[in-house]
């Protein structure tokens, strides 16, 4: 551009809507026209020092001696002059700022007509209702579904359901007469009666010298007067009310049932969500593009829902049968697609399968209830906790609080780095502590802090991923399982299955003892140790849970070279945070569980941190937990008031200390020892014999409620001595059991001789 146009003024503004801007325009040419001839006054200082980068279409060029005269004006008001060619300046009213003048007339109308619209969807959801209810349609359509899916039980349930709704209104229709004229006959003996009752007491009033026989009936007018005004009064309220209650019935049906089109949605409005009922399910099934379902649907069937659309929890609840040749596992493949249609979050929606492999177990959280989390540790300022009864753990998707069984279990816990499988077991081993009755011991083969506010609450206690610590795991787990091995014996002698709260409580050695294995695939894979330690891991989780044991491993590498599948299948309580592969998924959840949509791989890493993927804590076939989460660090220590009021809670009861050599040992005895000691030589009847040996052992439980027929049983079932019917006395024979000691002795000094034998061998 020549230099002598880069000393003027652009005043630019856009022409792409001129029809709309003409008085944009014009202002521009008022205000400049105004400085040339000495009305500075219409234009404020500071809008004539304003810039704006607006996008520049046309502009207008003062001529050499109008700039210099606009120059002059402004520069005497100490005005900004910008002269650049190129660069746009200023006009007093952008093009930007006149098209917002249209944005209030969009923000009422469009919410206007969206809100109409609900308002006759739900008149006409109210008018479809109302001809469903007069035809059976819904008894229709659900006998042409269940026929279509060849389901010929549910066709004549439905049709048995169809004929009694029929007889029912029929009964109804036949009952309309009598219930009329029973009406009229009550409104007569009404218009009679009262009158009557009126006249009655007028009498007795003028006889008793109480009141006039006039003023009874005045009152009683005046009282029908207030009744037939107060009746008129209302029932204005309610005609002038009607339309509006109707009106507001009709949106809360449409609000429920309808989505208003998308172009009456507009993009600033971000509370609106979706309706979830059985409309937008249907709807949102048949997007997945399955041709069964599209089919279906297309032919005019509806869908069964076994369980309607409710509200159950933080979210909404339903039960479909889907049509004939669709899995639900089908629909569990595509969650992420169906949570879309939903206008949820992937995390938002959990399609499961339900009893049968066609029944869609659906539920779908409210938009952004999941955010909150479950909430603070319930147990974090006060209670103790029954860990026969499980410990708390968090809460699932639908809000309901959930434990984690300890008794009669054994845990395996798994998922990627950072994504909370540590807090877990932090928060599971709290409520294990939070029990008086409880021995905790916890091995953790790594540098790792995590754990270390647990150490004055542990027996055991072993952080390192040095030989000497892997060994100190080796030989610690080593120790459980011969204690282990002695809670068998001392099983059989108490007759019971498994351990109870009751035998738990007799401080007789059987007490809760729950061990936790962190980082377990650092142990596992040790060279010189690692097999060792898996041996009594899998010998722990077989039989340790009928004893009062509970060994919980966790890992974030369940593969099949650093997790050995005997702990793993287990292993009946089961989480799985996230993980990248199905292998992983069902190394923790078990075999088939990824194809079968038991999936920790839906999880997002990051977003959905502290969640989880558990089995066998409810009949469930598996839950999405959220774990309650305890804080450790510094400044936030969570942990350690509830380790103080554990142990004041152990020494209020006065039962031995964590470590404390004073924890009582379990203690056995020898059936046929004692037996040999309490028998002479002379035959002793069977009845005889358990008094013999409660004198013997006072304090053995056992022997206190032992009877001979029990005696006799165990004998023979046992150690193979039959107790014959001698004179129905089934004497004991005491040779007979010295006989069986000898020849057990010999047996275990046999094995013991091969095993010296192969020792030498293999030396």
């Amino acid at each position: 551009m020549p230099d002598d146009e880069q000393s003027n003024v652009h005043r630019l503004y856009d022409t792409d809507h001129t029809s709309d801007h003409e008085a944009v325009q014009d202002s521009v040419h008022e205000d400049v026209h105004g400085i040339l001839h000495g009305d500075a006054e219409r234009i404020a200082m500071d809008e004539a020092t304003e810039v704006h980068e607006a996008d520049v279409i046309e502009g207008e060029v003062l001529s050499e001696e109008e700039s210099a005269e606009l120059d002059r004006r402004l520069e005497s008001r100490g005005a900004l002059v910008v002269r650049r060619a190129t660069a746009p300046v200023r006009v007093v009213r952008s093009a930007a700022v006149a098209v917002k003048g249209h944005e209030p007339t969009m923000k009422v109308v469009k919410p206007t007509l969206r809100h109409t619209w609900t308002v006759v969807q739900g008149a006409e959801s109210y008018a479809k209702r109302a001809y469903d209810a007069s035809t059976f349609g819904m008894y229709r359509r659900q006998m042409k579904a269940a026929e279509a899916a060849g389901d010929r039980e549910a066709l004549k349930e439905w049709a048995d359901r169809k004929e009694m709704a029929t007889e029912r209104r029929h009964k109804r229709l036949m009952d309309l007469p009598r219930l009329f004229i029973g009406l009229v006959k009550v409104l007569a003996a009404t218009l009679l009666g009262i009158p009557l009752a009126v006249f009655v007491i007028a009498v007795l009033t003028k006889l008793t010298g109480n009141g006039s026989f006039t003023g009874v009936w005045l009152g009683f007018f005046a009282v029908i007067g207030f009744v037939i005004a107060a009746v008129s009064f209302v029932w204005g309220v309610l005609l002038f009310a009607a339309p509006f209650l109707f009106v507001l019935s009709c949106y809360r049906e449409g609000k429920r049932r309808a989505e208003p089109p998308s172009w009456l949605v507009t993009t600033g409005e971000t509370q609106w969500d979706l309706a979830i009922d059985e409309t937008t399910i249907a709807r949102a099934l048949d997007s997945l593009r399955i041709p069964n379902i599209t089919r279906y649907l297309k032919e005019g069937y509806k869908l069964q829902f076994i369980t309607p659309a409710r509200q159950q929890g933080r979210g909404t609840h339903a039960l479909i049968r889907l049509p004939g040749g669709v899995p639900a596992a089908e629909i569990s493949k595509r969650r992420v697609a169906l949570a879309t249609s939903l206008h949820r979050a992937g995390s938002e929606v959990w399609p499961n399968t339900g009893d049968e492999a066609g029944i869609l177990d659906l539920w779908i959280a409210d938009k952004g209830a999941l955010a909150g989390g479950p909430g603070p540790y319930p147990l974090l300022t006060e209670g103790l906790v029954d860990v026969f009864k499980g410990v708390p753990a968090g809460k699932s998707l639908r809000g309901d609080e959930l434990r984690e069984p300890v008794m009669g279990r054994n845990s395996v816990v798994g998922g990627a780095p950072g994504q909370g499988k540590s807090s877990a077991s932090k928060t599971f081993m709290a409520g294990c502590a939070l029990d008086p009755t409880v021995e905790m011991r916890i091995w953790v083969p790594d540098q790792n802090f995590d754990f270390e506010r647990f150490k004055r609450r542990c027996s055991r206690y072993t952080m390192g991923a040095d030989d000497e610590s892997i060994r100190q795991i080796r030989d610690d787990l080593k120790e459980m399982f011969e204690e282990m091995e002695k809670r068998g014996e001392l099983l059989k002698a108490y007759q019971v299955e498994q351990v109870t709260r009751e035998l738990a409580d007799k401080n007789v050695g059987m007490h809760p003892l729950v061990g936790l294995l962190e980082e377990a695939h650092v142990a596992f894979q040790h060279e010189e140790y690692g097999a060792e330690i898996a041996k009594y891991a899998v010998a722990l989780v077989k039989l340790g849970r009928k004893r009062g044991m509970h060994f919980r491993v966790s890992t974030q590498a369940p593969t099949a070279t650093s997790l050995p599948k005997d702990v793993t299948r287990n292993c009946t309580n089961n989480v799985a945070f996230y993980v990248q592969d199905y292998v992983a998924n069902d190394g923790l959840l078990g075999q088939g569980a990824f194809k079968q949509g038991v999936r920790a791989t839906d999880l997002i890493p990051g977003e959905n941190r502290g969640t989880a993927i558990v089995k066998g804590f409810t009949a469930a076939k598996f839950e999405t937990l959220q774990w309650y989460f305890l804080d450790g660090a510094e400044g936030n220590d969570q942990i350690t008031p509830i380790i103080d009021r554990a142990l004041a809670a152990i020494s209020k009861r006065e039962l031995p200390a964590p470590g404390d050599s004073r924890r009582p040992e379990i203690e056995t005895r020898d059936l046929l020892a004692d037996l040999d000691e309490v028998l002479n030589n002379e035959l002793v009847p069977i009845a005889d014999v358990p008094a013999l040996l409660r004198d013997l052992a006072p304090t053995w439980q056992p022997y206190q409620s032992l009877s001979g027929k029990t005696l006799r049983e165990i004998l023979a079932a046992e150690h193979g001595i039959k107790v014959p019917s001698t004179g129905n006395k089934f004497p004991l024979n005491p040779a007979t059991v010295r006989d069986v000691i000898v020849l057990r002795q010999r047996d275990a000094g046999a094995t013991d001789d091969t095993d010296e034998d192969t020792d030498t061998i293999a030396s």
